[in-house]
């Protein structure tokens, strides 16, 4: 089977799906929450507010170093 041919299997297939195409949007939204919405709230940019612009790396060695 060339890659032409695994490229035209997978089109076809999502061509002809019903349910499926329903099942890939509900995973996209799952995504889009999971990836955009939780990182908004529950995982705050730590870094860019406690160290100044140009030293992350070495705010970063600190904070590991000095928090064993």
């Amino acid at each position: 089977m060339t890659l032409r041919g695994i490229i035209q299997f997978y089109t076809d297939g999502f061509r002809n799906m019903r349910l499926g195409k329903v099942l890939w949007l509900v995973v996209l939204i799952k995504l889009f929450i999971i990836f955009f919405v939780l990182k908004l709230f529950f995982f705050p940019n730590h870094i860019g507010e406690n160290a100044e612009k140009g030293h992350e790396a070495e705010f970063v060695a600190d904070e590991i170093l000095n928090n064993k």
